[in-house]
């Protein structure tokens, strides 16, 4: 490889980790006390979301988080609810948020599985365990994540640099930065494996209760 070609491709790798630290270090959720408790028109929505996770985006100038069209797809989908009087409730924007974090790595039908008994035992859900309870408990959990997150990172980074001792110096850059995103990636291929297996297992276990319920109800002998 030219040498004025891969001086180019030269990168500082204690900035690179830096800068992926730094990252880290600003992901921040939306808090419950953040989304308005007032019913809000869709082009409130999406504004609303846009302020609030347009850093998140690759490219925060041309990326959009969320469209009409969207937001029209999830309630054709059953992922939403349809809104009331074409206003949609603080509840509405949560699961959008839990939409738009899923979306990225989950299918449609596996979203509206995972979130279909969320709406049904917890929008609009009266007493001390609604929504916003849920919405809170499981975000908190990030929280504590972050540093977590930060050291398995710092680890991988770590081994990635002791790779390739062996080959020519000006390949051994991209090819410790390439080991790193493969650790990355596969990290993310395998997290991805467990959560549609358990939402896999958690499907055939409501369609075998289904299965008994609709035996029981067409078989008088199976009814107390």
């Amino acid at each position: 490889m030219p040498t004025g070609k891969a001086k180019q491709m030269t990168i500082d790798i204690e900035d690179l980790l830096g800068s992926i630290m730094e990252s880290l270090d600003r992901v921040e959720y939306i808090k419950a006390e953040d989304i308005p408790n007032i019913d809000l028109y869709m082009d409130q929505v999406t504004t609303f979301m846009e302020s609030h996770l347009k850093s998140s985006t690759r490219n925060p100038q041309e990326d959009k988080i969320l469209t009409k069209t969207m937001i029209n797809n999830y309630t054709k989908n059953d992922l939403l609810p349809p809104p009331v009087k074409k206003k949609y409730s603080k509840e509405h924007v949560m699961l959008l948020i839990f939409i738009y974090y899923y979306k990225n790595i989950l299918s449609i039908s596996d979203i509206q599985e995972l979130l279909q008994p969320i709406t049904e035992h917890f929008f609009d859900g009266e007493g001390e365990l609604g929504l916003e309870r849920v919405y809170e408990e499981v975000f908190g959990l990030e929280r504590g994540q972050i540093d977590v997150l930060k050291d398995d990172v710092t680890q991988k980074f770590t081994i990635a640099q002791q790779t390739f001792e062996d080959a020519p110096e000006e390949e051994q850059e991209f090819l410790k930065i390439f080991s790193f995103i493969c650790m990355l990636s596969f990290d993310v291929y395998v997290k991805k494996l467990l959560i549609e297996k358990m939402i896999d297992q958690f499907v055939g276990k409501k369609n075998e209760k289904e299965r008994k319920k609709a035996k029981t109800s067409d078989d008088p002998s199976q009814k107390e």
